[in-house]
């Protein structure tokens, strides 16, 4: 709760891959907050009243997470609204001619994203879902000490600087120090 927090304030696309991390773990203990507790609450050495608040935070992403329908895969829309904000932005930066470099970087990207949705098969999701989802999985292939291909690395490299740009607009934006 405290790591989204500050990752909420300091990297909107960060944040988006800790939240879906924490989706994850989440079913990893079949959405079980006793399992919850000890396996992830209980490493906390901050008191009990964290860890308390900390229960109380992941009870209510657990009590979300089936009243949405996403227990065993999808995103809970406090998520998916992450998205629609990014994407509302990402779309007027590119509509903006104040934003080259957006553009660029954007044009740059767009190749793989197109690849990445043709592959998946989620060809009607929104380009940034497909940009993060890209993103964790290659988080999720390097936690498993996993190979990442010439290729795919390439592709990583444009995705990740077009979030860049757009988490420190966001950010801007959020600061009111964003002029469209």
């Amino acid at each position: 709760m405290y790591i989204a927090q500050q990752l909420n304030k300091k990297n909107i696309a960060e944040y988006l891959i800790y939240m879906w991390q924490v989706e994850d773990l989440i079913r990893a203990n079949n959405l079980d907050i006793d399992r919850i507790e000890q396996n992830i609450i209980a490493q906390y050495q901050d008191g009990e009243e964290v860890r308390q608040t900390l229960k109380n935070w992941y009870e209510e992403l657990i009590w979300m997470m089936q009243d949405e329908g996403v227990t065993e895969k999808g995103h809970l829309q406090i998520n998916k609204n992450v998205i629609i904000n990014l994407t509302e932005l990402h779309n007027k930066l590119l509509n903006s001619p104040a934003f080259p470099f957006y553009s660029g970087a954007y044009f740059k990207a767009l190749p793989f994203i197109v690849e990445l949705r043709n592959k998946s098969g989620h060809k009607e999701e929104p380009e940034l879902e497909t940009c993060f989802e890209a993103l964790y999985v290659v988080m999720l292939l390097r936690l498993q000490k996993k190979t990442i291909s010439a290729e795919t690395t390439k592709a990583l490299e444009a995705i990740t600087n077009l979030l860049s740009l757009l988490a420190n607009y966001y950010d801007k934006e959020k600061k009111g120090e964003l002029e469209l």
